[in-house]
């Protein structure tokens, strides 16, 4: 996975990347393309006004977090707790559709079977 970490406006410290790459390391998923990371501070007046936007970049529809708070590093642990239970989420529906998809296929086969009695073996195997 890339991890693109931009920061307008300020320089980012080392430590800080090095802690958003260790953060979204922790992500589980094989199908994770890149993730744009994009901190940025808000308006002055508002105690919370580090932001942080994270985009994952997977096959379909990439997901987007964004967040603010008093710290950065409070911002991306709490983006990458949403992207994971986002992907988790996705990774479900698709197993469950595979699943129901199999048992349709299952029944399928089953009532064919039931509706020719006189389909011999062989012509089943065809």
């Amino acid at each position: 996975m890339d991890i693109i970490i931009q920061s307008p406006g300020f320089n980012a410290g080392a430590s800080l990347e090095s802690f958003i790459r260790e953060k979204l390391e922790t992500l589980k998923g094989d199908r994770i393309i890149r993730a744009n990371v994009m901190l940025y501070l808000g308006p002055a007046g508002n105690p919370k006004n580090q932001y942080c936007e994270i985009r994952l970049e997977v096959p379909g529809n990439d997901h987007f977090v964004k967040k603010n708070s008093g710290h950065f590093e409070t911002s991306v642990s709490e983006c990458v707790e949403i992207l994971s239970q986002m992907i988790r989420q996705s990774k479900d529906k698709h197993t469950n559709g595979r699943q129901a998809d199999a048992v349709l296929i299952q029944d399928a086969l089953l009532n064919s079977g039931e509706d020719n009695d006189d389909t011999e073996r062989e012509d089943a195997v065809r």
